[in-house]
């Protein structure tokens, strides 16, 4: 869909209910259909994620070195990083692996968990054994995904094969979702109404959350579901300040990079990095 049909929607929609929502103000209703929109929502996550990819470390640069890898999640978590100004003191570069093809490095044969359809692409994507290098240079390195069970399974193997040193640092990065987004049944609801909403979320992230946890240790994992979320099943819709945090139930609105970055470097294990 153009920008310009999903403007032309949003006002639609907007028009419609302007009547029937006497609680939530028009610059509110407007500014929840453009976060609403998926494609560019989509080109806000992916943007400048892809401008960072392979970009080499400058040797002259005296900041620290940051490599960023992943899928769109990945692509999330840069934009984090950015609304807050965190990690100023890096350099940064990313690496973007397809969720489809999703985090493994090692010796078993992972075809199988491939879908047929995808393994042509998988071939030719960026994958960690042609990252490694990159990967050696760096001072930070932070992976982050809508992981699998089967790739949470084997990221002790995965971390194992990269070979890390001992001086380097790294994070992984859980799972997050939002549910299903309904912003025309947002559009006829209070401001109270709205920052008490919670969905459920995808019912695998908990479990892989917890594997991961299990495999790298709290100080080096990053539980982005309990900082958002806290400890149960269901996460809020909307920023302290009734902006909506996802456009989609995965990814991040621009409001929602600064809310959930305000949140991830305000405490550990990423307070540290900032």
């Amino acid at each position: 869909m153009s920008n310009y049909l999903s403007l032309l929607l949003g006002s639609a929609i907007c028009a419609s209910l302007s009547l029937s929502t006497p609680g939530l103000a028009d610059e509110k209703r407007d500014a929840m259909v453009k976060a609403a929109d998926n494609e560019a929502g989509g080109d806000y996550v992916r943007t400048r994620y892809l401008e960072l990819a392979q970009r080499p470390f400058d040797s002259q640069d005296p900041r620290k070195k940051a490599l960023i890898i992943g899928d769109s999640h990945a692509q999330d978590f840069l934009n984090t990083v950015l609304e807050n100004q965190a990690l100023a003191n890096y350099q940064i570069s990313t690496r973007y692996l397809p969720n489809i093809c999703q985090i493994y490095l090692g010796e078993e044969d992972i075809s199988g968990f491939i879908e047929e359809k995808n393994q042509a692409l998988c071939a030719k994507a960026d994958n960690l054994t042609a990252a490694k290098a990159q990967i050696a240079e760096a001072d930070l390195v932070i992976i982050a995904s809508s992981w699998k069970p089967w790739s949470a399974e084997r990221l002790s193997t995965t971390l194992k094969n990269l070979e890390l040193k001992p001086e380097q640092t790294f994070k992984i990065v859980g799972r997050k979702s939002f549910g299903k987004i309904n912003v025309r049944s947002y559009l006829r609801q209070t401001d109270e109404d709205l920052l008490k909403l919670r969905n459920p979320v995808d019912e695998q992230q908990m479990a892989v959350n917890n594997l991961l946890r299990t495999q790298v240790g709290a100080a080096n994992f990053v539980d982005i579901h309990q900082l958002i979320c806290g400890e149960g099943d269901t996460c809020p819709l909307f920023t302290p300040d009734l902006a909506l945090i996802s456009f989609d139930g995965g990814h991040l609105t621009p409001a929602g990079a600064r809310y959930v970055g305000s949140l991830l470097f305000s405490k550990p294990p990423l307070a540290e990095l900032k």
